[in-house]
């Protein structure tokens, strides 16, 4: 037991100390996890759209047949919801210090926006190095995936989980001027 309390000062006060670190690490280690759980719906879809392609589940990521285009494109945006609506969830309770609007409606809604928006930044990027310039599409991947890694955090620290301003004592009472 002390040394579960040991472990847990430890951290508190590394976090104090490095919060910035400790935040953008935290950011990586959930995009880590929203990776993992996108790529599991997406095997999960394919094989469900035909279980006939793979000799077994996991076939899926190591060798089956082609899949066809819907269940790809079904795959892929199953994958994207849900592993961004976990994405959300993870950032409000374990990334960001700060939680800014991200409770709110309006938060939600501009991170599925900003998020939308790195997906499209990484398409067009993958399109553009592959299709375009003809640069190997692993390279590329890694590539948009350092670019868009970049743009979701910086955009989410500035415009979702962004610390609040103090709140001013507007007071509606006229100032009583002595004479």
């Amino acid at each position: 037991m002390k040394k579960e309390n040991k472990l847990v000062s430890w951290y508190k006060n590394f976090n104090d100390k490095h919060k910035k670190f400790c935040e953008f690490a935290r950011f990586i280690i959930t995009g880590g996890i929203a990776t993992i759980i996108d790529m599991l719906i997406m095997g999960v879809v394919l094989y469900i759209f035909d279980p006939s392609l793979y000799p077994n589940f996991f076939n899926v990521w190591i060798g089956g047949g082609e899949p066809s285009t819907i269940a790809t494109i079904v795959g892929t945006g199953t994958g994207f919801i849900i592993s961004l609506i976990c994405n959300y969830l993870m950032s409000i309770f374990f990334v960001f210090n700060d939680k800014g609007n991200s409770r709110t409606a309006k938060g939600a809604v501009l991170f599925f926006v900003l998020s939308t928006i790195g997906l499209l930044l990484n398409m067009g990027g993958m399109w553009l190095g592959y299709d375009i310039l003809h640069i190997n599409e692993w390279i590329v991947k890694i590539i948009m995936t350092f670019v868009v890694l970049i743009y979701n955090f910086v955009t989410r620290k500035i415009f979702i989980f962004k610390k609040d301003k103090p709140q001013q004592n507007v007071s509606t009472e006229e100032p009583v001027v002595e004479q």
